[in-house]
């Protein structure tokens, strides 16, 4: 076990933080004499403003100014989340509906009396395995393209929750005070 520190930042997440332009500086300065421009020295020809030609569009950004294209989870990545996520999720979640199916066979049959508050109870808490089944399956798996990780993740989720923990540091400190 080593005690390095997790870097500060997922390896698909952009290396420069951009500042959004300036919508005052973005615009350039009107002169107040450019309605009337002279072709010659006796003669002033009104001009009509010019219509505002199109700007190539960009493309959407996020609160913080990146492109999505730049904080865009690599396919690799998202298809080792998903997997571990069908796993981990998927199958407490199949035993919390299968509680369902099997109590009332229990009970139609008359095999045994069952309370409703242990088949509430047992689902539930099969349905809460589910849901830390999805968090387990997203900071279990290697954010790293190439590196694959371990089987069961716990070096990739000590790793990635060390990663969150930073994020959430750095934007309560950027957090401007009411």
């Amino acid at each position: 076990m080593s005690s390095e520190r997790p870097p500060a930042r997922p390896p698909f997440e952009p290396r420069k933080n951009r500042k959004k332009p300036d919508k005052a500086t973005s615009n350039p300065p009107t002169k107040a004499n450019s309605d009337l421009k002279s072709t010659r020295p006796d003669q002033k020809v009104k001009v009509t403003p010019k219509s505002p030609q199109p700007q190539p569009q960009k493309s959407k950004e996020t609160k913080r100014g990146y492109t999505r294209e730049e904080t865009k989870i690599p396919e690799k990545v998202s298809q080792r989340m998903l997997s571990r996520m069908v796993v981990l999720a998927g199958i407490p979640l199949l035993l919390g509906l299968g509680t369902f199916i099997g109590s009332y066979f229990i009970i139609a049959q008359d095999l045994l009396v069952l309370p409703n508050a242990a088949v509430v109870i047992l689902s539930t808490g099969f349905f809460g395995l589910s849901v830390l089944g999805l968090s387990y399956g997203v900071l279990s798996a290697s954010w790293d393209e190439e590196a694959l990780g371990s089987i069961l993740g716990w070096q990739e989720f000590k790793l990635n929750l060390g990663r969150m923990q930073d994020g959430w540091k750095a934007t309560r400190q950027n957090k401007p005070k009411n």
